[in-house]
């Protein structure tokens, strides 16, 4: 299974692409790890892309570009891949489908876990996290058994500035803006499969996969 997980942030991408890589015994490649790796390891990608970082500014496409294209040269993505967070734009999605056709081993699916902004505000800015631990409540789905204090280990629970309202709408119309078009992207080269992310993360596993596995079987 070669896969794309895409979605509006808050849709549950990094929990269901646990539970989907490990189903079809892929691995779970997300942006945030490739980039990690490589500044870690001080990888001439790596070192390249902190130069832009040290100045604040963003690391250009072809920089990322690079880094997905090492990573997905690496043997462990032999019988497949999940990828989260990549591709954001409509160029990376071109650039993607370049390298894999090069190694000749096309995507599968691109599955999109579609969910209503109104859902998503409510999801994130009730969140509250442990200063302490760093575990996460819900003002109504998670509440802690007392307001304001963590259940694991008494820490004071907070909102996180990116958790705000206003950060969180600010969000939702940079996906808009920069990775929604890939859904219809992918929907013109026949691959996106929609799956509404509504219900507890089980049911929409079990969604997932069985839309998933009909596209392999």
């Amino acid at each position: 299974m070669r896969l794309i997980l895409v979605g509006p942030p808050g849709a549950g991408k990094g929990t269901q692409a646990v539970h989907l890589a490990a189903h079809f015994n892929i691995p779970h490649i997300s942006t945030g790890d490739i980039f990690r790796a490589n500044l870690k390891s001080g990888s001439e990608l790596g070192l390249l892309a902190r130069s832009y970082m040290d100045k604040g500014d963003l690391v250009p496409d072809s920089v990322t570009n690079e880094m997905v294209k090492d990573r997905l040269n690496q043997e462990d993505v032999a019988n497949g891949f999940l990828l989260d967070g990549y591709p954001r734009n409509v160029l990376q999605a071109e650039v993607l489908r370049a390298i894999l056709a090069e190694k000749q081993t096309p995507l599968d699916a691109v599955l999109e876990l579609s969910i209503g902004d109104a859902e998503i505000i409510s999801r994130i800015s009730g969140r509250r996290t442990c200063r302490n631990c760093g575990t996460s409540f819900h003002v109504i789905n998670e509440k802690p058994t007392v307001e304001g204090v963590c259940n694991k280990c008494g820490g004071e629970l907070y909102q996180r500035e990116d958790d705000k309202e206003d950060v969180v709408k600010r969000r939702l119309e940079v996906y808009a803006e920069q990775t929604r078009p890939i859904i219809a992207f992918y929907r013109g080269e026949g691959l996106l499969i929609s799956i509404r992310a509504m219900g507890d993360v089980f049911e929409i596993s079990q969604r997932s996969i069985a839309a998933l596995s009909a596209v392999i079987s």
